[in-house]
């Protein structure tokens, strides 16, 4: 296998190589006060982050998604996929030894479609109701209306 985290055989096959990928490399980072947020929560309330470090663990970041979706991507290639799926990124992680990472993966996968699940269903109910964006838009205001109207029958003095 071959050696990525030290930054040794970085020649991938496929479209998108990884030095393609910095020859922008300024536009690759990651939110540095999310970052710097995420780590206060982590680390005790007694150490101390500095900005370099911060700094490096952001490099860091940022070289393990390239290598994690070049990886995923040589395998969707390989599979004639012109779209990274989920089960790319799974292999790719297998593939890279970083098995610890499968399971809160495959967590997040489940977490991700049970919510698009809910969302499906929202849309489900204007589809099913039968009326177009503007009827719906003319009821609402109506009822606005009519609310409108029943509030400032109750509040003018009698």
């Amino acid at each position: 296998m071959p050696n990525y985290l030290n930054g040794a055989n970085r020649q991938q096959s496929g479209p998108h190589k990884i030095q393609e990928m910095e020859s922008g490399g300024d536009d690759l980072s990651l939110p540095k006060a999310t970052v710097q947020k995420i780590v206060s929560e982590i680390i005790p309330p007694d150490l101390v982050f500095s900005r370099d470090t911060r700094d490096a663990l952001i490099e860091c970041c940022v070289e393990f998604i390239m290598i994690l979706s070049t990886e995923s991507n040589d395998i969707a290639e390989k599979e004639s996929k012109k779209t990274i799926a989920s089960e790319h990124v799974i292999q790719a992680l297998e593939t890279l030894g970083f098995h610890e990472y499968i399971e809160p993966v495959q967590e997040v996968i489940l977490e991700h479609k049970e919510s698009q699940k809910v969302r499906e269903k929202k849309v489900g109910k204007l589809e099913q109701s039968g009326r177009s964006v503007e009827e719906l838009l003319k009821e609402q205001e109506l009822l606005f209306a009519q609310s409108r109207s029943r509030l400032n029958s109750q509040q003018s003095p009698p």
